[in-house]
């Protein structure tokens, strides 16, 4: 595997080192961590629209009152 060098600043550096799981934990790691965990909370695109389109219904007043939801589901509020 190819490697390569990167430039950050001392602060990122230290901001780096106090997320480290463990003490010989790589840098490497320690982005591919970070960088699954944005991966892992990202939208999709499906998701935007579906979002989208349920604000639309709320706006338009197309919602069941909570009480109404829960006597379907058959569960009750507290």
């Amino acid at each position: 595997m190819e490697k390569t060098t990167i430039q950050i600043t001392g602060e990122t550096l230290e901001r780096l080192k106090m997320i480290k799981k463990y003490k010989r934990e790589s840098y490497e790691e320690i982005l591919n961590n970070l960088l699954d965990e944005y991966e892992e909370e990202a939208i999709s695109d499906e998701e935007i629209i579906e979002i989208q389109e349920a604000l639309e219904n709320v706006k338009k007043g197309n919602v069941k009152p909570i009480e109404q939801v829960a006597k379907e589901l058959k569960i009750t509020l507290h």
